[in-house]
């Protein structure tokens, strides 16, 4: 008893170091940021405007890492593709809606962003069974290096498909370029952002409701436990791989497509957001859900308000601090655990 209670002092004294740790850095971020801001006189309504435009772009990094955590769970594999999916979902909604059919510019822009991301989905579905499964036996590191070729082979053919230029989707407010603002006091918040977080709580919501009141969603639990275990329990494992990448794939598309009215979508910009996605991802240990959201929302508040307060050409920069930060001090973020990690 006593054996096993300095066993736990020992874990729990480990564990509270960490969390101890993470504070005092958020702390020290923080109070660097603040003394940062005071150079350029900003006050509080400035960095309440920050922090508001990073939980857009939060929000974007929360689906495509949802993404991420979704196909690890289920497969083991790291899906360096998912950046590809978050392109290919503004790109093609943009082309469909350039045919002008229906008329109707509302239900024209549904329709195309419904038909891209099943589009997407059939492409995640097809990367998952003509790329992947082949492979099912090789290395871990050699599947990886294959969704690094699948990217580049699907961002290759969008260029070749819509060259580089920029394609352009329409506000989901107004049905035209012009996005309205909204004002609250000192701070502004652009329509399209209200899209964004609803796409988000939508995303969460169905999540939920799929794993906890499905069949499927079970399975698909199941198999993120322990693949051999729900193998021998009758589950199609390869059947639930296959649909881990096309759920993983319509998430992407559609945080490719609510962000599209917000920026002009081109062929490069899933490498981006993607990578971005991999970084909450990784700060959410990789292995939940939860922790996926609330690794990109504070990835997004963090280099907005990082980019405000010093340079904006530093803004993609600090992603990839936060990155090498978290993959040193502490590999299975803060809301994984090792042994969750070493089961995937």
């Amino acid at each position: 008893m006593v054996r096993g209670w300095r066993w736990g002092e020992r874990a729990w004294t480990k564990e509270g170091a960490w969390r101890g740790g993470v504070a005092l850095a958020a702390l020290g971020m923080l109070a660097l940021l603040v003394l940062l801001g005071r150079r350029h006189g900003f006050g509080a309504p400035e960095y309440l405007q920050f922090l508001l435009d990073g939980l857009r772009g939060g929000s974007i990094y929360a689906l495509v890492a949802l993404g991420f955590v979704l196909v690890y769970r289920v497969t083991g594999v790291i899906n360096f593709a998912q950046g590809a999916f978050v392109m290919l979902g503004p790109m093609l909604t943009a082309s469909f809606y350039e045919r002008g059919w229906p008329p109707t510019p509302g239900l024209r822009l549904a329709l195309a962003a419904l038909l891209s991301i099943g589009i997407v989905a059939g492409i995640g579905v097809a990367v998952e069974r003509w790329a992947l499964y082949p492979a099912r036996r090789a290395s871990p590191l050699t599947r990886i290096i294959i969704t690094v070729g699948v990217y580049l082979i699907l961002e290759g053919a969008a260029l070749l498909l819509w060259g580089p230029y920029a394609k352009v989707i329409p506000s989901f407010t107004t049905l035209s370029l012009a996005d309205p603002t909204l004002r609250f006091g000192a701070l502004r918040i652009k329509a399209q952002s209200l899209w964004i977080w609803g796409a988000l709580g939508v995303s969460l919501l169905a999540l939920a409701l799929f794993f906890g009141r499905t069949t499927l969603g079970k399975a698909m639990r199941a198999c993120a436990v322990n693949r051999l275990a729900a193998q021998l329990m009758g589950i199609r494992v390869d059947a639930m791989s296959t649909l881990a990448f096309g759920l993983a794939a319509a998430l992407g598309a559609m945080a490719g497509i609510v962000l599209g009215p917000a920026t002009r979508p081109t062929y490069e910009m899933g490498l981006e957001l993607g990578l971005k996605g991999f970084v909450a991802a990784i700060m959410g240990g990789l292995v939940s859900f939860p922790g996926a959201v609330l690794g990109g929302l504070l990835l997004g508040a963090l280099e907005n308000l990082w980019a405000g307060v010093t340079v904006a050409g530093f803004k993609d920069l600090f992603a990839f601090i936060i990155l090498i930060l978290v993959l040193l001090i502490h590999p299975q973020g803060f809301a994984g655990s090792e042994a969750e990690v070493e089961r995937a």
